[in-house]
């Protein structure tokens, strides 16, 4: 299940649009044809470069998982595309799967290909500002609208397969410098802490928003007194990594995949706590909007219920490890 085109063809204005027209009678080596595939802007180098550059940006908590599923054969950034370039990565999974912003911004396209040479289908670019942008393609649905100010992690789209496919999946890109000039958003995302195959975040001391909340209320849950302020500081990082010696994990106060699961517990309704409060964050983070309470009633295991069934989990109101991945990634 994977993009027919997507492939970046020349660099396009950076004007907002929003057109609604889709090009439907237009085919593909037309369009190709019409646009010049000399001017190739996927610029595998130069991404390579840029990931290297990146890898040290800090994993700050305000970058997010854009969407759940597997990666299609032939999706990944750069695969050949008709004598051009895969523009970005493919995320299979069935119409109707959530698609979350990537990061905090402004929703400067929503149109068709999203106003961008070589693409097909229904599509979203966000802003994020300091030249970042990310695309999101071949949607079924918009759950936001132009010029609308979307957080990390907010529901904007659902998954589909609109445009020139093989199948339902989301066409995923990153764009830095300008828009228009892709990177590898695999690499991109995972500089700043998020694996985009679905793996657990990696959040780093100095980080700050939501997610470090959930793990400031998990800590508290087992024992800590930390002020659940978002702020991922000494006091913070120092309780984190006396948990991590007492699991017998190397103390780097880097929460990542072999710290979350020893953190988080398996919550249903009728838990109460602390870790009840991490998990509510969590939800709010992909916009659930509940009370922070610290109560697992019928309203938090009904939007537990909803998270898992837009993201195509088990749907059994429960938070085991597999929605807290999900909903922390």
């Amino acid at each position: 299940m994977m993009c027919r085109s997507c492939a970046t063809i020349t660099a396009p204005a950076e004007t907002p649009a929003d057109t609604e027209r889709p090009d439907r009678g237009l085919s593909r080596r037309r369009l190709l044809a019409g646009l010049g595939l000399g001017a190739l802007a996927v610029n595998l180098s130069a991404g390579a470069s840029t990931a290297a550059t990146t890898a040290a940006a800090a994993k700050d908590g305000a970058w997010a998982n854009p969407a759940l599923g597997r990666f299609p054969a032939g999706g990944h950034y750069g695969a050949p595309r008709g004598g051009a370039s895969h523009a970005g990565q493919d995320v299979s999974n069935s119409t109707g799967t959530a698609v979350h912003a990537a990061a905090g911004g402004t929703v400067v396209r929503r149109s068709w290909g999203g106003g961008l040479p070589g693409r097909t289908g229904n599509a979203l670019v966000i802003a994020h500002g300091d030249n970042q942008y990310t695309y999101y393609g071949h949607l079924s649905a918009y759950r936001v609208a132009l010029n609308a100010r979307v957080s990390a992690g907010q529901r904007i789209a659902d998954m589909g397969a609109t445009g020139n496919v093989t199948g339902p999946h989301l066409h995923f890109e990153t764009h830095a410098g300008r828009l228009g000039t892709t990177v590898n958003p695999v690499a991109f995302l995972a500089a700043r802490g998020v694996d985009l195959s679905g793996g657990w975040s990696r959040i780093a001391p100095g980080a700050r928003g939501a997610t470090v909340v959930v793990i400031q209320h998990l800590m508290n849950q087992r024992g800590h007194k930390l002020a659940a302020d978002g702020q991922y500081g000494s006091v913070s990082v120092e309780a984190v990594k006396r948990f991590q010696r007492s699991r017998g994990l190397a103390a780097d106060g880097q929460v990542g995949p072999a710290t979350w699961p020893e953190l988080v517990y398996t919550l249903r309704q009728g838990a109460s706590g602390s870790h009840v409060r991490a998990l509510q964050t969590a939800l709010n983070r992909r916009g659930a909007r509940l009370a922070v309470d610290g109560g697992f009633g019928s309203v938090t295991t009904s939007a537990v219920r909803a998270y898992q069934s837009g993201n195509r989990l088990v749907v059994d109101g429960e938070a085991g490890p597999v929605t807290w991945r999900a909903l922390t990634g």
